[in-house]
């Protein structure tokens, strides 16, 4: 084939004429960038920040709080150094005591009213949390002196400080020892110990892991070749054990998880005692999806009981909460046989002092139950849900709704929520959300009424959902302070 022929093609390049080279445009616009948008400028963020205080030591998530028992202004709280995989638990104990609150009257009633208004107060650590090689999942103080600082991580590893407190109110901090028996910490929940209950023993700690075995430990130093001792090991549950409550006797240990299942343990053998635990020697109730009355598909993700170690709830997936009744060991009553003791712990007719039997069985909110808590004055039982929504039931009633918040935190999960303990006589709530919000509640009035329930709110967390959440908080027994753990990393401290 020959080659294309050249003759009409002119090689040379295009040349501008001169005086087009020398004309000039005219620039209306002025210079743009390339792929410049309007929609890509950094937008600003106003937050409102309501706080008197901040820690911001933590480099991520706050995952865990927790408020020394004796000294409430003790604070100690826990997460990740930094989002990758390999990033460290780090945690920080601080006081909120040197913390001045906000004077009652505004600004305008100041004797100079152009003076500066009182800025929140950074907070520094008086001890630093190490050790964990991932994220500290959970943190919580020994009962009933706070003897102990226990904190958990998703490394698997319990690691426990002791805590000490001089004539002059400092604070010092040792490291006593750790454990590592599961590939994940879920939950830490220590045991009570009331000056009228003979049961339980001081400073001892309950755990749940994502293996589905509980553990409870018994801390005592003096002991230098094994400072933390194995109570209990239970491996009934086959997912993981998403949350756990004692009650508030120290009895009985319950525990839920992602397979549906309810566990109440009989930690220290007093109902065994008296004939009333299951043929397995360990639990008093013992639940699951095989039964239809008690299945809830998704899972079971908390569980509170009431002051009265009456009955246990236990809400999951879906909106679900159930009501099952926990024995009466005051009760002199005789035995139940094997058969009838195995019948009545999947939720049998109950009678005498066995516990076992389904209650109720509530689906008033859309989504997963996150939260319960009891009302220590009134027969009350608040739930939260991940639709946004907090639902308080009269217990005495049968559970019937005495109140329905249903955008108590927008469209936003509720994680928390919890009455306060010693002020507003039981009726006063706190809750919080991933919308970054700290809300306060009056829960009193007859069922249904219109009346406006919240109280008061506080904001100064990032919010719109992961990320700038509020992880948890707690509030003491007067809930006259509140201190946050912030998906967004930082520490803030609320007066109510």
């Amino acid at each position: 084939m020959s080659a294309p022929h050249q003759d009409d093609i002119d090689e040379a390049p295009e040349m501008l004429d001169a005086d087009d080279a020398l004309e000039e445009i005219e620039d209306i616009e002025g210079d743009v960038a390339m792929d410049s948008d309007d929609d890509d400028e950094p937008v600003e963020i106003h937050i409102h920040n309501d706080s008197i205080a901040y820690l911001d030591a933590h480099k991520d998530s706050v995952f865990a709080i927790a408020q020394h028992p004796t000294q409430p202004t003790l604070i100690a709280t826990g997460g990740s150094e930094g989002d990758g995989d390999d990033a460290p638990g780090k945690g920080y104990v601080f006081d909120t005591s040197p913390v001045v609150g906000r004077p009652v009257l505004p600004q305008s009633y100041n004797a100079d009213p152009s003076a500066p208004q009182q800025k929140s107060t950074e907070l520094q650590p008086l001890f630093t949390l190490e050790g964990h090689t991932d994220s500290i999942n959970a943190l919580a103080f020994t009962l009933p002196r706070g003897e102990f600082l226990v904190s958990g991580g998703l490394d698997g590893r319990m690691r426990v400080y002791q805590l000490t407190i001089d004539a002059h109110n400092k604070a010092s901090l040792a490291f006593v020892g750790e454990a590592s028996e599961v590939p994940e910490i879920n939950w830490l929940a220590p045991c009570p110990v009331p000056a009228s209950s003979q049961s339980g023993v001081a400073n001892t700690i309950a755990l749940g892991a994502s293996d589905g075995s509980v553990w409870v430990y018994s801390i005592d130093p003096s002991d230098e070749s094994s400072p933390l001792s194995i109570v209990q090991s239970y491996f009934l549950h086959t997912e993981s054990c998403t949350a756990g409550a004692w009650s508030p006797d120290g009895k009985f240990l319950a525990t839920v998880s992602e397979d549906s299942s309810l566990l109440v343990w009989d930690v220290w053998g007093e109902a065994a005692a008296k004939g009333l635990a299951h043929e397995n020697g360990q639990t008093v109730v013992s639940l699951n999806a095989s039964d239809q009355r008690f299945a809830v598909e998704g899972g079971l993700y908390s569980v509170a009981i009431d002051p009265k170690t009456s009955f246990v709830a236990a809400g999951g997936a879906g909106g679900a909460i159930k009501i099952v009744s926990l024995p009466r060991l005051g009760a002199d009553s005789n035995p139940a046989p094997s058969k009838q003791s195995k019948a009545k712990g999947k939720g049998g007719d109950a009678g005498g002092s066995q516990g076992g039997t389904i209650l109720a069985d509530l689906h008033t909110q859309g989504d997963g139950i996150e939260t319960l808590s009891f009302s220590p004055n009134h027969p009350l039982l608040a739930a939260g849900s991940v639709d946004g929504s907090i639902v308080i039931y009269d217990t005495s009633r049968r559970f019937a709704v005495r109140r329905h918040i249903k955008e108590a935190h927008d469209e936003f999960s509720v994680v928390k929520v919890e009455f306060v303990r010693d002020f507003g006589d039981g009726w006063l709530l706190t809750s919080c959300g991933m919308d970054g919000v700290v809300r306060r509640w009056d829960v009193r009035g007859a069922a249904g009424a219109s009346i406006e329930s919240k109280v008061k709110e506080w904001r100064g967390h990032r919010g719109d959902g992961e990320g700038g959440g509020v992880l948890g908080f707690v509030q003491g027994s007067t809930g006259e302070r509140i201190v946050t753990a912030g998906d967004d990393g930082v520490v803030l401290v609320f007066e109510a």
